[in-house]
């Protein structure tokens, strides 16, 4: 194509593959290097670093211009923006007429090269002309008439990827009409594509899932979106495998090789044989149910055999491909091309409430767009008529409703297999997620409904093979899952003479699960597989007695590994109904509002946990005694709580009178002893007793240490505690070395998210910012801001601390204007959430008022000063650092606008005391 050979970069959408391959086997013909991602790339690679890879390393993008190009969330804008902004080297090809108003305005001026409505050489030639840049021609051009029919492609050549378009349907072709509403599973269609081209072509590709999945629909828009890499396209509906041979004799017959006097078994058998000699073919057997029926009838030649199927077991017989059910941003995209008006919440709930299934979402935008009922009225119908509604709507391309799928699936498995239909309406009442097999072999002796000798050791995998034939459950090698809409109308199914017995094997099941500690990290994998099914709502468990104390270790594990919000809605459910049925004082409603208390803290509820927690500790006095462990636990929260509301001197009364008696009852070194021996030394450190903070929280650690070990929970939050006690002190060496030693011990063992982990990551920012490393220090707070926004919340106060700081690096960094910005949003939303006289927000108008000085603006800066400086005497006293830093500050501010007399009077009544920072983070 030219002197030179080039590198390319093909950036293309994924509907547009075909042209891709094409365009990339044309130039590497030609002796260009081309970069191409489903050439190069590979399953696990990070796709933004090979992206940027390939755009630095080619020397022109070529982009392959069509609508789906330019459609919103595609990484094709990426590549265009990226080669737009740093080079002039970009090649558009247009696959489909295009006009200046389909196109992004900065490459509508950029001539662009058709390939649409050509042959095949005509094509070519606009590609080469296009990649070498144009050049006068050393020979004649060619008569502008009409251009004669293409030669047929030789055998030879019958191997590369032909030209998209330029062959039109196959010769032979019998596929259903294109479903025009096809959305979503693009990563699919590329992953099944790949396959198909990289296995053997003796191989063929099985994509199984459970009804509904749209198996079909994903075969039927792959047989016409790759129609032209075919000469043959031949569907067959295998579900009845005597059938087969039936298809396979109409296709010979098609082909005009069938004998009529043969038969259709002898003809099929011709067909194969047929096919063994021939490329470029496609067969498609749809719905195929028993791999050991299917296999005699699968074709060995150079062409390609798709199947669908329910049932995962084909091992031995074809390469499987699971296919899933939508992800949330295709559903969304699906509902609301459907359903004119439906905004992004809307669609999320009913997403959510359909499990993503395909077939569902489709019934329910037939419902909801021909009108008569609204997307919030299904909602509610979903919850109250489930198989009533599940059986409304047709869906273009799909057999039966949803409830009509599941009903016919059961009653095919009722008479030869009726301990997977006990099964399946045990597990009904359970949640969607996975369930562990383990569980039900433990209890399985406990289970009524479940027939058989209990002690059978292969009665669950006799009882779940079915399910996953059918396609009622998804099976792994130590846990299966059945969707939720599948329970729905299993549910509505259930008899009511066995409900009863039903509901009792469930409560038997997640009763006798122990995942262990629920402090514990290691066992949180355990806690995390069973509390969605214990907070499943058609179980009821906070009416249960036997799962009471389960319900209580759920929702602790939920608090210490930081899942508050589910920890505050578990808690405050059960706290209600056991209040009612139990009564105020009984000790799991007690324990019930203990937790709800710890989750309203963490949520930045401090007035309202303040509330919980004295109402319980009043009761636990009352009923247990002063020095019970559970009171004594109260007693602890209530300090931490006037800690968190800044009431230190009541909060350190608390804390010393809790550790005494935590000491006399339990112990120096119990867990419970440390952790008020850790909350006073917090307690110390705000009130500024930094020496004697030190001392405790090096006891504190090293007893830790010792009884939990180094990586516990509790241990991690003594040494974070030390290592923000240390930098007070000024020792900010050590400090740094211990808060990144705690923060990689954090990330480990609690995760990146985890709101202990983010403080870490907050304080360690701190840390840096006193030592002049502003760069680094913005990197990590601007970091741990978006994490604690997408988990915390924009308005909880941990967020708005770290919003805080992120302001006074920028200022550090001279981006004043900046961080006034972000000072006056987070200030806004203190004052709000916390009040005008809360230490944060009297630390954040204080920041600004600095700011504010820095811009020049002294008038406004002397103005927030004065106010701060005034509500801090009030709060805090004349004494306090916090307000000798503000009176310092403002004789600052004062002296800038020309009064250094105010500013002398305002200083000489000053007692001398070093000014605090105005961040403390511990």
């Amino acid at each position: 194509m030219t002197d030179h050979a080039q590198q390319f970069f093909i950036s293309y959408a994924g509907t547009d593959r075909a042209w891709a391959e094409w365009v990339g086997w044309q130039l590497e013909q030609a002796g260009h290097q081309v970069i191409l991602d489903i050439w190069d790339w590979r399953t696990g690679d990070n796709l933004v670093q090979r992206m940027d890879e390939a755009l630095q390393r080619a020397d022109a993008v070529i982009a392959l211009f069509s609508t789906a190009y330019f459609e919103d969330e595609r990484w094709t804008t990426e590549e265009w923006t990226a080669t737009v902004a740093h080079r002039d080297r970009l090649i558009p090809l247009a696959l489909e007429p295009l006009t200046t108003s389909d196109l992004p305005r900065v490459l509508a001026a950029k001539l662009r090269k058709n390939l649409h409505g050509m042959d095949e050489t005509a094509a070519l030639a606009a590609l080469r002309e296009a990649v070498n840049s144009g050049s006068r021609p050393t020979t004649p051009p060619p008569f502008p008439g009409p251009t004669p029919a293409a030669a047929p492609v030789p055998m030879a050549n019958q191997g590369k990827p032909r030209l998209p378009g330029s062959t039109g349907q196959p010769q032979v072709w019998r596929v259903r009409r294109r479903n025009p509403d096809f959305a979503g599973r693009e990563t699919e269609i590329t992953r099944l594509r790949e396959s198909l081209l990289t296995e053997s072509k003796a191989v063929p590709q099985a994509v199984h899932g459970m009804g509904g999945v749209g198996k079909t629909q994903l075969a039927l828009e792959y047989a016409h979106r790759f129609s032209d890499q075919y000469d043959l396209v031949w569907w067959i509906d295998a579900e009845q495998p005597d059938e087969i041979p039936v298809r396979y004799a109409e296709l010979a017959d098609h082909l005009g090789i069938a004998k009529p006097d043969a038969g259709a078994e002898a003809n099929a058998r011709a067909l194969l044989s047929h096919l063994d000699g021939r490329e470029r073919w496609l067969l498609i057997l749809d719905n195929a149910e028993d791999p050991a029926q299917i296999e005699p009838w699968l074709a060995q030649g150079p062409g390609h055999t798709l199947i669908t199927s329910r049932n995962p077991s084909w091992a031995g017989t074809a390469r499987t491909t699971p296919l899933n059910v939508f992800t949330r941003t295709d559903s969304l995209t699906y509902l609301q091309s459907q359903v004119h008006g439906m905004n992004d919440e809307q669609a999320d709930t009913l997403a959510a409430d359909l499990g993503d299934l395909p077939l569902a979402l489709a019934q329910a935008a037939g419902v909801i767009a021909n009108g008569g009922m609204s997307s919030d009225l299904y909602h509610q119908l979903l919850a109250t008529n489930t198989t009533r509604i599940l059986e409304k709507g047709g869906a273009p391309g799909y057999p039966a409703p949803v409830a009509a799928t599941v009903t016919i699936a059961v009653n095919r498995l009722a008479e030869d297999h009726p301990n997977t239909v006990a099964l399946l309406h045990l597990v009904a009442l359970l949640g969607p997620e996975p369930i562990r097999n383990g569980w039900l072999e433990t209890v399985r002796p406990r289970l009524a409904t479940i027939l058989g000798d209990p002690d059978d050791p292969m009665w669950l995998h006799e009882a779940l093979s079915p399910l996953s034939r059918y396609g009622l459950a998804r099976t792994e090698s130590e846990s299966f899952q059945i969707h939720r809409l599948t329970q729905a109308v299993v549910r509505d199914q259930t008899p009511p003479d066995q409900a009863v017995a039903i509901r009792n094997d469930a409560i038997a099941l997640l009763a006798a699960v122990n995942p262990g500690d629920p402090q514990n990290p290691d066992f949180w994998p355990g806690w995390a597989a069973l509390t969605p099914h214990l907070t499943a709502p058609h179980l009821t468990a906070t009416k249960q007695p036997e799962l009471r104390p389960k319900l209580l270790s759920a929702a602790h594990y939920l608090i210490r590994s930081g899942q508050t919000r589910t920890a505050r809605d578990l808690t405050a459910a059960a706290y209600s109904a056991w209040a009612t049925d139990l009564g105020l004082d009984h000790p799991d409603t007690l324990t019930a509002a203990q937790f709800l208390g710890h989750a309203t803290a963490y949520l930045g509820g401090h007035a309202e946990s303040r509330r919980i927690i004295e109402d319980t500790l009043t009761r636990r006095r009352r009923v247990l005694g002063d020095d019970h462990p559970n009171t004594l636990q109260s007693a602890n929260d209530l300090a931490s709580a006037l800690h968190n509301l800044r009431e230190h001197a009541e909060s350190r009364r608390m804390d010393e009178d809790t550790l005494a008696r935590r000491r006399r009852v339990l112990g120096d070194d119990h867990p419970d002893t440390l952790e008020s021996a850790h909350n006073l030394a917090a307690t110390l450190h705000s009130l500024g007793e930094h020496a004697e903070t030190r001392r405790m929280d090096e006891d504190t650690l090293a007893r830790q240490r010792r009884v939990l070990g180094d990586d516990h929970p509790d241990t991690l939050g003594s040494a974070h505690s030390l290592a923000v006690t240390l930098h007070s002190l000024g020792e900010h060496a050590e400090s740094r070395r211990i808060i990144e030693d705690t923060l990689t011990r954090r990330r480990r063992v609690l995760g990146d998210d985890h709101p202990d982990t983010l403080q870490s990551a907050h304080s360690l920012a701190f840390n840096l910012h006193s030592l002049g490393e502003y760069a680094e220090t913005r990197r990590i707070i601007e970091d741990t801001l978006t994490r604690q926004r997408r988990v915390l919340g924009d308005d909880h106060p941990d967020t708005l601390q770290s919003a805080h700081s992120l302001a006074i690096t920028l200022h550090s960094l001279g981006e004043r204007a900046e961080s006034r910005r972000v000072l006056e949003d987070t200030l806004t939303r203190q004052r709000r959430v916390l009040g005008d006289d809360h230490p944060d927000t009297l630390g954040s108008a204080h920041s600004l008022a600095v700011t504010l000085h820095g811009l020049r603006q002294y008038d406004a800066a002397a103005q927030l000063l004065e106010d701060v400086r005034n509500r801090r005497r009030r709060t805090l006293g004349d004494d306090h650092a916090d307000t000798a830093s503000a009176t310092i500050d403002l004789a600052k501010t004062l002296i800038s606008l020309g009064r250094p007399f105010e500013a002398q009077r305002l200083l000489a009544s000053k007692k001398k005391k070093k000014p605090a920072s105005r961040r403390k983070r511990r």
